[in-house]
Formats: structure tokens, C-alpha cells, sequence
């Protein structure tokens, strides 16, 4: 990966997909540039693409061409039988490409989804449907769009080519008072033929569907017995316009405009141009070849004045540039070597497969997320317009360090943990209980919409470091990202953090492990010592939602000392095999002298002591983790 990448013009698909039957129609490339007609079948059959393409997403749009087929549409009821493993997990079904290819699997998922909404949240009214533009989503789209309309939605909103960043799907949902949405993603994991596929369904108020939906999503698929399917064409996606079968409608949009307007009316522009205009301010934004490559030109370039050789991998492509979308310091060892190399960039960040998570990067500076989002939230008023009264509460995971717990304490606002998953969030900011929240997964975001948004976490930070030199004249040395975080550690303290994933663990000796913990804190008492570590109290974390009463239980085993210091394990529901492990570990240090010590180095004993408490080697074979964060 270069230190930058000019944008270029994005190319057509460079080959067809290779059309075999299904159940809905046959689909091939061409079908993104004009309509098919329907190829009646009995059942979905294996789809395939031959070679990977690439995809234009911009923010100007051409005028819409509308296509009107006046006929009442057929619906078929389609025999089907149920199939196992379907339960969703923290943020929706995820597996591997060829189970979703496999007959009826993704389909089934979609009429039981349908079969578990109110009539009311659906019939002829407006759903939106995305994704970030990974192998597979161009099929998807069309079997959604056709049960969708074989279950009597009366419009869908698609992005043009099928892409929606997440952020922009719950950004869409709320614009167009939406009845919901479909998001076509599986985050921050692998794409292609061999990688991973997604889908979950976001409500009326943009946040993912809770539990007690998803839930009866997994009761449907143990019982569905038909699908109801419109008979109907492809649509074309390549193209902004108005498609209409009948009383139901396909509009395809612009994916990038409602999300602008909408981040316009958040930040100031304005100073965040400033910034990027100063000839001693350098900025570089790693797209990862995700969906957010679709946004940044249009955002960072034209609107704020970035020079277009600031976006590095930005096209989006089906694999991921034969990538893994994660931005960590693992995944995104590229532009951590560019902003930790000879005369780095002096700020730097990157976004995920779907555009939901980021990092924060100085120059030879890393941010990590737990402190990301409490010097996002004890910045905020000052430097953001959208919370120039202040904001009205903020929440972190269990897993996420305490930091932003002391600036909750020291703005006296209300604040709430809660379990991993964000749709925890969302039913917080519905009451007007919560404005700023983050995850240590490289979550971040606010109440403007209700999911976590990669582009708005950059946004933030640019305000802040704009907002810090703001009166700087030519010449007078910049205040940096490490200054920023620095001056924080300085008032607050500093919560080392860190964690460890154990991806694709065997499941057998994962929950085996979580197993044995959770006999082991059922026996523990106050006051043991573990090494140097006198025991506060260890438990099972379980969350009661304040506004509903809902109780989540089993989300995270939890060994707390007297010195605020804790050890977290918890079995991770993002990936699409195995199991993944991840270990959390975090110790306050209120000594300014401390504060530059690296955070291995400061946490080891507490490392240590979380390795032999679980026996982790014992129980999976692992020597060593996939990640550290």
C-alpha cells in the first residue's frame, strides 16, 4: 500500500456474473445495466462471479430515469424447509459465502425476518437496503428486493450499485422516516468467494433490530415453510432512477447525499477546512478498498479541500483488495508504518468493511478506541456544533476501558455500560438519555444516528485538533494528536488498555474455557489475592435496560480488583466461523510520570495473570493471539 492513492475513475465491472438458475431470476452483470426478464425455477441454485469488479459511488447524481412496468405482479409461494444455524448474533447473520449460496439459506432468513414483523412495520410502506459493496451483495440485493416485494412492501430504497455504508443506511432510515432497512455486510471480516457474507435489519430509528426481533427471526427459520417471492425482473442498480412493478416501487440513490447533508449539520465544515488547507497539516485516510471509499472522495476532498492523493485505497472492491477491513494496528499495518515512518503524516485514520468502525492515528501515535471516544465526549461542546449545549448523557461496552467514565464523572452527565453490541445504545438515545457512546472495537459515534459511524469518529477528531489550532498563525508549531491525548491523560489519568483476540478458536475448548471461568467466579470471594491483585468482585456482566427492562445476561466474564484494574473474556458473535476469544485488560495510572510507558509493558503482570487464570493455552492450543489491540 502506497502512503496515498489518487482516486481514479471507477471502472465498469471488468466481466459478467456467471448467470445460473435461482430461484428469483437469473442475475448476471449485466443485469446491473439493463433489466432481465424473469428465469422461473423451483429453488435457489449457486451463484458465482468469475472475476472481482470495482464500484463508482459518487455524490453528484445524473437525473432519474424512471422504468414503469404496469402489470399487477405474480407472487409465488415458494415450498421451502427450514434450516439450522440461522440465529443471529450481536450484529446480525454472518457466515461464510457459500452457505449463504447455499438453496434457499439467505432467502429463508429474509421471509422469516417478514414473518416476525408487525404487518404494520412493512406492508406498503418503505424499506432501504445497502451494503458495502462485498462479493455476493449484488444476488443479494435482487432476492431482497423480491421478497420484499412479494410480502407487499410498497418501496425500496437501494443505493446505487447496492452500496450503503452502514452509518448511511440509519442515516437514510431516519431522513425518509423509513419503516427499516436492510444492511448487506459483514463489518470489518474478510470478502470474496471463500471469505464472509452478512445481513441484519435495522428499525424505524436506524438502530439494529433488538433482540426480542432477532429472536423471533430464529424461532421463523426452524418453522418457515414457503417464501413469497414477486415474480419480477432484475433491477438495474447501476443506474439513480425510479423502477415501478405494479404498486411496487425500486428507487435507486445516491449513497452518499442524505449522509452528507446530515454530517454538514453536525460539524463545522468550515473549520475542519481550515485545517486541511494548512500547508504544515498533513491528513491521510485509508479507505481499506471498503465501502467507505465510496464517501471519502466526495466528503474529504471535495467538500473539505483534501488534496485527492489523501485517500489511500479508495475503491471499493469485493474483496477488499485481498484484505481484511479491519482498521487495527494488525489489519492496517500499512498506514500504521506511513504515520509511524520519517516524517509521517500528522494525522491519519482509517474505516472498516461497512464504514462503522475507525482509528486514530498521529504521527507515530496511536489512539486507541477507549480513549478516543472520552476525548471525543470531553471535547464535544467546545469544538462540535451539534453539541454546543452539552451532551445528555454517555455510555460505553463493559468491555471499554473507564476512561470515558471519569469524564462522565467530571461533566457531571449520566452514564450507562453496557453489554457489547450497539443496539444497547439505541434504545438510550430513543429516551433522550444518551448523546456520545463508543466501544473498545473501534465503535465510536453519537445520537445523529443509530449506529456507529467510521467517518463521523474522523470528523470528531479533525474538529477537536481544528478547534486547537484554530488561532495558530503561519508557522507557530501545530498542536498534535498525541498533545491532544496527552493533556487528557494529564486530567483524567490514563487507563492502559488492551486486548487480545484468539480468532477462530475450535468452539469446543472456547466454551469450555468460558465454562471453566464461570465455575471459577461462582467460588471466588472478596478479598482473594490473585499475585499483587486483591479481588473486588468477579461475576457474569448482566445489563437491565433502563428504558425497557429487557435483561441481557452471559456477556462477559469479569474479575474487577480494589486497584480499578480488571481482566474481561468474552466469546465475540462478529465472526462467521469458530469462535473468537477475545481477553480485555485495563489498569488506571493517575501518575503523569507513568503515563509514556508502553502499555505492554505496564499491563504484563496483568497479562500474565489473565493467561493462567483461564488456562487459555489449555483449552484451545494457542500460543500466541491474532490481534492485539
Amino acid at each position: 500500500m502506497a502512503a496515498s492513492l489518487k482516486l481514479q475513475s471507477f471502472l465498469s465491472p471488468t466481466s459478467g456474473t456467471k448467470a445460473t438458475q435461482q430461484l428469483l431470476s437469473s442475475s448476471s452483470a449485466s443485469s446491473y445495466v439493463s433489466l432481465c426478464p424473469p428465469t422461473p425455477s423451483r429453488s435457489f441454485l449457486h451463484l458465482r462471479t468469475s472475476q472481482f469488479f470495482t464500484i463508482k459511488a459518487t455524490s453528484s447524481s445524473s437525473s432519474p430515469s424512471p422504468t414503469t412496468i404496469a402489470e399487477p405482479i405474480k407472487i409465488n409461494s415458494v415450498p421451502t424447509k427450514p434450516i439450522e444455524g440461522q440465529k443471529t448474533g450481536t450484529s446480525g447473520l454472518r457466515k461464510k459465502v457459500k452457505v449463504f449460496q447455499q438453496e434457499n439459506y439467505l432467502a429463508n432468513w429474509i421471509q422469516a425476518l417478514f414473518n416476525s414483523l408487525p404487518p404494520e412495520d412493512y406492508k406498503n410502506g418503505l424499506l432501504v437496503l445497502g451494503g458495502d459493496g462485498r462479493y455476493f451483495n449484488r444476488e443479494a440485493a435482487q432476492i431482497i428486493i423480491k421478497i420484499a416485494a412479494g410480502n407487499g412492501v410498497g418501496k425500496i430504497l437501494v443505493g446505487k450499485e447496492g452500496i450503503l455504508s452502514t452509518p448511511a443506511v440509519s442515516a437514510v432510515i431516519r431522513k425518509q422516516k423509513a419503516n427499516g432497512g436492510f444492511i448487506m455486510s459483514a463489518s470489518h471480516n474478510p470478502g470474496g468467494p471463500d471469505y464472509d457474507w452478512g445481513i441484519k435489519f435495522n428499525y424505524s430509528s436506524g438502530q439494529p433490530a433488538p433482540e426480542s426481533i432477532t429472536d423471533k427471526i430464529y424461532g421463523n427459520t426452524l418453522s418457515i415453510s414457503e417464501i413469497k417471492v414477486a415474480d419480477i425482473t432484475d433491477v438495474d442498480l447501476s443506474r439513480i432512477g425510479v423502477t415501478k412493478f405494479g404498486d411496487f416501487t425500486v428507487e435507486v440513490v445516491d449513497p452518499v447525499s442524505d449522509y452528507l447533508e446530515l454530517l454538514e449539520s453536525v460539524f463545522d465544515f468550515q473549520l475542519i477546512k481550515n485545517l486541511l488547507s494548512k500547508p504544515d497539516f498533513r491528513f491521510l485516510f485509508d479507505a481499506m478498498h471498503a465501502v467507505t471509499g465510496a464517501y471519502a472522495k466526495p466528503i474529504f476532498v471535495d467538500k473539505l479541500g483534501a488534496g485527492p492523493d489523501s485517500i489511500s485505497n479508495g475503491v471499493p472492491l469485493e474483496d477488499f483488495g485481498h484484505g481484511h477491513p479491519d482498521p487495527n494496528l494488525t489489519y492496517a499495518k500499512d498506514l500504521v508504518n506511513i504515520l509511524y515512518g520519517e516524517n509521517g503524516p500528522d494525522f491519519g485514520a482509517a474505516s472498516d468493511g461497512d464504514g462503522d468502525r475507525n482509528m486514530i492515528l498521529g504521527r507515530s501515535f496511536f489512539v486507541t478506541p477507549s480513549d478516543s471516544v472520552a476525548i471525543i465526549a470531553a471535547n464535544a461542546e467546545k469544538a462540535i456544533p451539534y453539541f454546543k449545549s452539552g451532551p445528555k448523557g454517555l455510555a460505553r461496552s463493559m468491555p471499554t476501558s473507564g476512561a470515558l467514565d471519569r469524564v462522565a464523572e467530571k461533566l457531571s452527565l449520566p452514564f450507562f455500560e453496557v453489554p457489547t453490541g450497539w443496539k444497547f445504545f439505541g434504545n438510550l438515545m430513543d429516551a433522550g438519555k444518551l448523546s456520545i457512546c463508543g466501544e473498545e472495537s473501534f465503535g465510536t459515534g453519537s445520537d445523529h444516528i443509530r449506529e456507529k459511524d467510521g467517518i463521523w469518529a474522523v470528523l470528531a477528531w479533525l474538529s477537536i485538533i481544528a478547534y486547537q489550532n484554530k488561532d495558530k498563525k503561519p508557522g507557530e508549531k501545530l498542536v498534535s494528536v498525541s498533545d491532544v491525548v496527552k493533556e487528557h491523560w494529564a486530567t483524567y489519568g490514563r487507563n492502559f488498555f488492551s486486548r487480545y483476540d484468539y480468532e477462530e478458536c475450535e468452539s469446543e475448548g472456547a466454551n469450555k474455557m468460558i465454562g471453566y471461568l464461570r465455575d471459577l467466579i461462582s467460588k471466588t470471594k472478596k478479598g482473594e489475592k490473585y499475585g499483587n491483585y486483591e479481588l473486588q468482585f468477579a461475576d457474569d456482566f448482566t445489563y437491565t435496560d433502563p428504558v425497557d427492562g429487557s435483561v441481557a445476561s452471559k456477556q462477559g466474564v469479569r474479575f474487577v480488583f480494589t486497584d480499578g484494574s480488571r481482566i474481561i473474556y468474552r466469546l465475540s458473535g462478529t465472526g462467521s466461523a469458530g469462535a473468537t476469544i477475545r481477553i480485555y485488560i485495563e489498569q488506571f495510572e493517575p501518575d503523569v510520570s507513568k503515563h509514556d510507558v508502553d502499555a505492554q509493558t505496564a499491563l504484563k503482570p496483568l497479562i500474565d495473570l489473565a493467561l493462567s487464570l483461564s488456562k487459555l493455552k489449555e483449552f484451545t492450543g494457542r500460543e500466541k493471539p491474532t490481534v492485539i489491540t
